[in-house]
């Protein structure tokens, strides 16, 4: 008569009844999942993130010593409030030289606005007065000594000598006449176009040396956290180096990572919550960026299991009002904004989906 105890399963048997129990596990706990989500709303899903900043790197476009730094680390400052200055003796003597070019080019196109100076006009009336004398007296004795030829008293070779002399002395009164004339005028207009560009040549130049003065002091652009100060006061800055390392408010930003299943329920503009280890209230932010690429791809073919593996990363913004009390690196969790509301099925099942 057969035994009616039952045999105990050989090696083989007990890794296939496993193997069957093991594939069972998980459609069960579906299942009850499911059950529970038709009994009630399911819970929102949540993601994993950090607090990210966009620095802002302050530094001067010229070399020097730092000779002033009026920031500390961790210091709050104000819109146009001053960070740092470089030493200025070189910029400061090339406007000292800018201003003195601008002055000599100014004073010289002036003088060809006016003409000659009014002691050179006197001199050159001092000579009409003379040679106009001499004219005169010319001409007197030119009529004398025809009057002389007239009855032989004189030779030929006589008169034509003072003929001369008065034509040479009613010639200078012209030439001295005309030199009065243009000395009274100003300079002539292509010399007084050529110095009025020597004006603005040397106007540019002064502005130009106005503007590397000013690049050796830097101010605070907008409100913001001074997060690093990178130079000691007395240091030598080379050219372009940041000096300071600034974050304002509206550049903090929050990147989380999003599982394939949820990552059709989020797009930019969608408002969201986070929460953080000492933040207190939950903060809301606004999502900005949904990338387009997987994070983690792993070198299968996709099929239903693999693509739970896949996460995309997702940015998105606090209020600058809030952003103080977020920092960068902290972690933070990330969940939907719809208090109250009811998650999509999606987004449910893959609430336990970690990056």
């Amino acid at each position: 008569m057969p035994d009616a105890t039952p045999s105990p399963l050989d090696p083989r048997q007990r890794h296939r009844h496993g193997a069957r129990r093991a594939r069972l596990l998980p459609a069960c706990a579906l299942a009850a999942a499911l059950g529970l989500a038709a009994c009630g709303d399911a819970p929102l899903p949540r993601w994993q993130g950090y607090v990210e900043g966009e620095f802002v790197h302050l530094a001067s476009p010229f070399a020097g010593r730092l000779e002033r730094l009026t920031v500390e680390r961790g210091q709050q400052v104000a819109a146009g409030a001053p960070l740092f200055a470089l030493e200025t003796e070189e910029e400061s003597a090339a406007r000292a030289q800018a201003v003195a070019q601008l002055e000599a080019a100014q004073a010289e196109f002036a003088d060809l606005q006016t003409g000659r100076r009014p002691p050179e006009i006197d001199a050159i009336r001092a000579q009409l007065a003379q040679a106009e004398a001499a004219a005169q007296r010319s001409a007197a004795a030119l009529v004398r000594d025809e009057a002389q030829l007239r009855i032989g008293a004189i030779p030929q070779a006589q008169l034509e000598q003072i003929r001369a002399t008065a034509q040479a002395d009613a010639a200078r009164v012209r030439e001295l006449r005309s030199d009065l004339a243009v000395a009274r005028l100003p300079g002539r207009e292509a010399r007084r176009g050529a110095q009025q560009a020597q004006v603005e040549a040397a106007r540019a130049a002064l502005a130009q040396a106005d503007w590397r003065l000013s690049r050796k002091a830097i101010a605070a652009p907008a409100a913001s956290l001074v997060y690093d100060t990178l130079y000691r006061q007395g240091e030598w800055v080379p050219a372009g180096s940041p000096v300071v390392r600034l974050l304002p408010p509206g550049n903090v930003k929050i990147r989380f990572f999003v599982p394939e299943a949820a990552i059709g329920t989020l797009r930019p503009g969608q408002a969201v919550r986070l929460t953080c280890d000492g933040c207190g209230a939950a903060i809301p932010a606004t999502i900005r960026y949904v990338s387009s690429q997987a994070e983690y791809t792993p070198p299968v073919i996709y099929s239903n299991e693999t693509r739970r593996k896949l996460v995309f990363l997702v940015e998105a913004h606090p209020a600058p009002a809030d952003a103080a009390r977020l920092h960068p690196g902290q972690p933070v969790e990330v969940e939907p904004a719809a208090a109250g509301g009811t998650a999509p099925a999606s987004a449910a099942a893959a609430s336990g989906a970690r990056p």
